[in-house]
């Protein structure tokens, strides 16, 4: 006989946090965008992907500003004050060292799993001078592909390679293709379709001297059935002089408003303008920068 699940209010005195979050968002009847909606009302600006990691485990609030959104979703949610809040038990102890790879995605120790099958030992020798992605999204609302472009600069003498850290939303659709484009091709490659996971080594035609620079392009193309377009974010746990990020859209699906964030840092409302969105970001990082929009229900 099935054992049945704990109701709302059994799940806000004991938990676990995000079983607890997950219940009371189902009990409200409100969408992700919604309750970001709600939360903007309130001053509050979170991303519907941190919502979404919050819900699922993947992460929980722990910084003071995200605790300070969590009270607001408190009484969005007409949950009693500090029922969720006080789920979240005592901060995590975190590794100090900022060479964690992982730092910046939901599941990190899985990232830093992955990322252990590749060499990456030259990662912190290589200064970003220049990072440039563009994504594509189909007449479908259907995410194509994302093209990026780096230029790179060696700190010492040896670099010879810059590792690619894909990581999708949703683990039950196929790993994109990555297609090297120029200056690089790529080495080995870790796959793990179960976690969204890939991780691929792009070398260089030669080990760099201290003070050259190397520009790469490459292109992660998605397999079918094409994933909704709903978001794109470039993680940074080292700085980067300059990032661009670009959002093409086909004129025949343009949604009316895009979110331009950046955390820490600015969130602000973009009208695409030609069916497409930039943002610009100079000396950014450590952090992530991207944009998300909501789809017309009725277009």
């Amino acid at each position: 006989m099935a054992v049945p699940s704990p109701d709302l209010g059994t799940l806000l005195r004991e938990g676990p946090f995000d079983a607890a979050l997950r219940a009371a968002i189902r009990a409200r009847g409100l969408s992700l965008g919604r309750l970001r909606e709600h939360l903007r009302a309130r001053g509050v600006t979170v991303t519907t992907a941190t919502l979404s990691y919050w819900q699922s485990g993947r992460s929980r609030p722990e910084r003071r500003d995200s605790v300070r959104g969590l009270r607001q979703l408190e009484a969005v949610l007409e949950v009693p004050a500090g029922s969720l809040v006080a789920l979240l038990g005592p901060p995590r102890v975190r590794r100090a060292a900022p060479a964690e790879i992982g730092r910046f995605w939901p599941d990190g120790r899985r990232i830093d799993a992955a990322v252990s099958d590749v060499d990456t030992r030259w990662d912190e020798r290589l200064t970003r001078l220049s990072q440039h992605d563009v994504v594509l999204v189909g007449p479908g609302r259907e995410e194509l592909e994302i093209r990026s472009r780096q230029v790179l600069r060696a700190e010492a003498d040896g670099p010879d390679r810059w590792v690619v850290i894909m990581h999708l939303d949703e683990h039950d659709r196929p790993l994109p293709e990555l297609r090297s484009l120029r200056g690089c091709h790529a080495g080995r490659s870790v796959h793990w379709p179960e976690d969204g996971l890939l991780v691929v080594e792009l070398l260089f035609g030669r080990p760099l001297l201290r003070g050259e620079t190397v520009l790469t392009e490459h292109t992660l193309v998605n397999r079918l059935p094409h994933p909704l377009a709903t978001n794109y974010e470039r993680k940074f746990r080292l700085p980067v002089r300059e990032y661009v990020l670009e959002i093409r859209f086909s004129p025949e699906a343009v949604p009316a408003v895009c979110r331009r964030f950046a955390e820490p840092g600015e969130h602000a409302d973009v009208v695409p303008e030609s069916a497409a969105v930039h943002g610009v970001a100079l000396n950014f990082g450590p952090g992530r920068y991207g944009f998300e929009w909501d789809w017309p229900v009725n277009c």
